[in-house]
């Protein structure tokens, strides 16, 4: 993105697309709109608009609707494709650092007030975080019963 003001004065910043700059095209209108009423000229260097002319104006709002409705198809698609792996069984997401098997034994361990959290979070090479985490997914599905 390049920036002048009226008086010729040459201000620049960095801007690698118009779907980069907003993220709507109503906050993309905004802030050409801010810019112009700060009498600060927008020229996207990477899509060769100059918003100093009518046909300026008008290539950059066409360029920002094409970026939205990119934009939202991608995300269409990236939803499509999410729903159609669940219907086909598939579960996203990382794999637990610890098996049921892991959990059930790690919390009889707890039950021995001698051992710390921590001691039991070693044993399984997992941190207490993650040890915590994986108890707390143990007990979930107890609570719906």
């Amino acid at each position: 993105m390049s920036v002048y003001t009226p008086n010729g004065r040459h201000s620049s910043g960095l801007e690698t697309g118009l779907d980069r700059l907003a993220r709507s095209l109503k906050d993309l209108v905004e802030i050409v709109q801010e810019l112009h009423d700060r009498e600060i000229v927008f020229k996207s260097l990477t899509e060769s608009i100059d918003t100093t002319s009518s046909g300026g104006r008008l290539v950059f709002h066409i360029f920002g609707a094409l970026a939205e409705f990119e934009h939202d198809l991608i995300r269409e698609r990236t939803i499509a494709g999410l729903q159609a792996a669940r219907a086909r069984g598939r579960k996203g997401g990382r794999k637990p650092a610890m098996s049921d098997a892991d959990v059930k034994k790690a919390a009889a361990m707890l039950l021995d007030p001698n051992i710390t959290k921590k001691e039991v979070a070693e044993n399984f090479a997992v941190s207490r975080t993650t040890l915590n985490a994986s108890l707390q997914r143990l007990v979930q599905p107890m609570e719906l019963n």
